[in-house]
């Protein structure tokens, strides 16, 4: 197993939405942070941790990090995620903004949606070149069975939060949507709700990485984008996209953010 000194950041990973994605974990603590518990989740199922923004790690610590990169390191996108939902960071702004003077790749923010509704939390990600976020679910009951979320969140703020986020955003807007068996029967009503989005690309995926939830199969995959592409918004499957060869800083670390790829 490769090793490295590197504590906040790691891959590059080979995503399918993002090419070569260089993690950026703004959290990085023992226990997952996140306002939701995902029935999928690849990293472990946890407690919905509450909603409180704070500084997790200091900005000059991940940027003296990123600083050390090899030379030689490809990288298609800078992307905040990691072990929790990364706006919970209350330097994330800060981040993009210090991450932006020293590289030159874009930077994207996978968020779970949850925080959309605060201004400072939208100003910050108004900073990224990307935003990626989640809607797995139409309703607070499918919310719940799908997200298991912190008490606070209520669905239809969720998705006016998802709307407002998107008049305001001008660079590449994406939703990414989970589907699992318990919310595979939903999709008409969900691609409903995204066309109302109005993203930029709605990537639809299935856990294909061990986890307590069985993926679907392309077959039923392909059925449920046929769903979305009657939005008129272009829409891609995990199993449309091939992957890129890359080489983690280290695995160890890549494995604890993102599970066991397969």
């Amino acid at each position: 197993m490769k090793k490295s000194n590197f504590k906040y950041i790691y891959g590059p990973v080979s995503s399918w939405r993002l090419g070569a994605s260089l993690g950026i974990d703004a959290l990085s603590q023992k226990t997952k942070q996140c306002g939701f518990d995902c029935i999928y989740c690849q990293v472990g199922r946890a407690k919905p941790s509450p909603m409180c923004r704070k500084i997790f790690v200091p900005t000059k610590k991940i940027i003296s990090e990123i600083r050390k990169l090899p030379k030689n390191t490809k990288i298609d996108y800078l992307t905040f995620s990691g072990n929790g939902e990364p706006t919970l960071a209350k330097n994330m702004g800060e981040l993009i903004e210090e991450v932006k003077k020293i590289r030159e790749e874009p930077v994207a923010v996978i968020t779970n949606s949850a925080l959309l509704g605060r201004k400072a939390v939208r100003d910050d990600l108004l900073k990224a070149d990307l935003v990626m976020a989640k809607l797995d679910a139409s309703s607070q009951e499918l919310l719940k069975t799908v997200n298991n979320p912190n008490e606070s969140i209520v669905f239809s703020d969720l998705v006016l939060n998802l709307k407002k986020f998107r008049r305001d955003y001008k660079k590449i807007f994406a939703l990414q949507i989970m589907f699992v068996k318990e919310n595979c029967g939903y999709a008409d009503s969900i691609a409903c709700l995204a066309g109302k989005i109005k993203a930029d690309f709605i990537f639809i995926n299935t856990p294909l990485r061990p986890s307590g939830c069985r993926p679907l199969s392309a077959v039923q995959m392909k059925k449920i984008k046929k769903e979305f592409l009657k939005q008129g918004i272009e829409t891609i499957s995990v199993f449309d996209k091939a992957r890129k060869n890359t080489l983690p800083l280290s695995i160890e670390a890549t494995i604890k953010r993102r599970g066991i790829s397969k």
